[in-house]
């Protein structure tokens, strides 16, 4: 099973999200983690390749967890947030895009 690793501030926007989307999104999380599909997704290419988002619907509102798993050694979350209109806000795109960035820059760095 891959480990997660939090990008950022993403740890932080996880714990702050109500507890039932928080639970339904760790759950989904620890199915990517096995190499399993979550059961609500899409691919982000706008962020990077291999960038996915898994989409939890709650009561309380809709909620994000953007990731990638395409690296054998673990599953990089980038970025967490309340979805609150149809289309993705642009500073959420450009947040995750530079932790991608970041991440990517890192993995060079270590030669992972």
């Amino acid at each position: 099973m891959k480990p997660l690793h939090f990008v950022g501030s993403s740890r932080e926007d996880l714990r702050e999200i109500p507890e039932s989307a928080r639970e339904t999104a760790g759950h989904q999380l620890f199915k990517v983690q096995q190499g399993k599909e979550p059961d609500d997704w899409k691919p982000i290419p706008t962020v990077g390749a291999g960038v996915q988002e898994i989409r939890v619907w709650d009561e309380s509102g809709t909620y994000r967890v953007l990731y990638v798993a395409k690296f054998e050694k673990a599953v990089y979350v980038l970025h967490v947030f309340e979805k609150r209109s149809q289309k993705t806000a642009k500073g959420d795109v450009q947040l995750a895009k530079g932790r991608y960035t970041d991440l990517l820059k890192w993995r060079k760095e270590e030669h992972l």
